[in-house]
């Protein structure tokens, strides 16, 4: 089936297909929300990726019965969390994709630091009702499902990856991000290291142009979607797969290896970064397709934006007090909604650089 590029359709996500249900009660206070009562309490204000937004969810309300700072976060996507932090809407941004040396530029408050904050998983979610176990897929089968060059599921070519198994002779879905997505990102940067077509063509960004597919606006948008069109294919985080009960890939890695999205899978790709990364303070970095025979070819880190310098004082300390907690009894909370904490040298090296927020200007 050929679906006309630009077409969105957009759902709204049920409230329980934004968190876990054992924390929907305790983050709806602090969620995306932006009504004037929480407006009126609110310490800090941040906006942005929709990939984290589970466990940010979480953090913000614990931390908030902890140590009473309120803050209001809007999952808009990474490209929007961008955009407000540069124009100082927003105390903080939240992004999947670092920010690129243009937009660092842009940026208005003067110097954007980034801080990782925990290791997620993109997974490949489907709706096929035949397929009675995890479908296996490659990066160059994917590449070219995306394209729109395979537009079966009874394709040879996934039938070769998936032996034994059944397929439907049913046409194939494409769902993909209406809006800047670091989720967009982290998926075409997989797709570009792991497929030579798709790097010839569209290539990697938070938004690029799809050549085929319907547009759903966020991980929330694209899972509903998933959730209702039979034969659909889209890519989302994976707590939000888990959440809808959607069905999700095991994926080829750079070793030939099929892997499925799991918090041990998501730790391995980080394994080789985490050495760059006590060295380098930029935290930048990509690792997707990442070496290792047990490593989760589409994991990423996610970052938290902050101006290394405030006008506010006292918001900075805030920020800097969050990150503190966020970077230490924050990471005990990832597992449980389907992120990998960050290796322990990471945040030991991250806690140094939150030091130097608290003074402001």
């Amino acid at each position: 089936m050929v679906i006309r590029r630009g077409l969105d359709i957009v759902t709204t996500p049920l409230p329980e297909q934004l968190v876990r249900l054992r924390t929907l009660a305790a983050v709806l206070g602090f969620s995306a929300l932006g009504t004037a009562a929480n407006a009126q309490s609110v310490d800090l204000t941040g906006a942005g990726a929709t990939f984290p937004y589970p466990i940010y969810s979480k953090w913000f309300s614990d931390y908030a019965t902890t140590a009473g700072v309120r803050i209001n976060y809007q999952s808009i996507g990474s490209g929007g969390g961008i955009r407000q932090l540069s124009e100082q809407t927003v105390d903080f941004g939240a992004s999947d994709a670092p920010m690129s040396d243009a937009e660092l530029a842009k940026a208005k408050g003067g110097k954007v630091l980034h801080f990782p904050t925990v290791l997620g998983a993109v997974v490949v979610t489907y709706n096929l009702a035949e397929a009675t176990k995890a479908l296996r897929l490659s990066g160059a089968v994917l590449g070219d499902i995306f394209l729109g060059k395979i537009t079966k599921w009874n394709d040879s070519r996934i039938a070769a990856l998936n032996v034994g198994v059944a397929l439907p002779a049913k046409d194939i879905l494409v769902v993909h991000r209406s809006d800047g997505s670091g989720t967009s990102f982290i998926f075409t940067d997989y797709l570009t290291a792991a497929s030579t077509a798709w790097a010839a063509g569209p290539g990697k960004g938070k938004e690029v142009q799809w050549p085929v597919g319907l547009g759903g606006k966020g991980n929330e948008g694209v899972a509903g979607q998933v959730r209702q069109i039979a034969g659909s294919i889209g890519y989302v985080e994976l707590a939000y797969a888990r959440q809808n009960k959607l069905a999700y890939a095991e994926l080829q890695n750079a070793s030939g290896a099929f892997v499925a999205p799991t918090i041990e899978a998501i730790t391995e790709a980080a394994a080789a970064a985490a050495k760059t990364l006590e060295k380098d303070t930029d935290y930048r970095v990509s690792i997707v397709n990442a070496p290792g025979k047990k490593a989760y070819p589409i994991s990423s880190f996610t970052w938290l934006l902050v101006y290394e310098k405030m006008s506010d004082p006292a918001k900075a300390k805030k920020i800097a007090d969050f990150l503190k907690y966020a970077l230490s009894e924050g990471q005990r909370s990832a597992p449980a909604l389907d992120y990998a904490p960050l290796p322990s040298s990471v945040a030991k090296q991250l806690q140094k650089r939150v030091a130097a927020l608290a003074s402001g200007r």
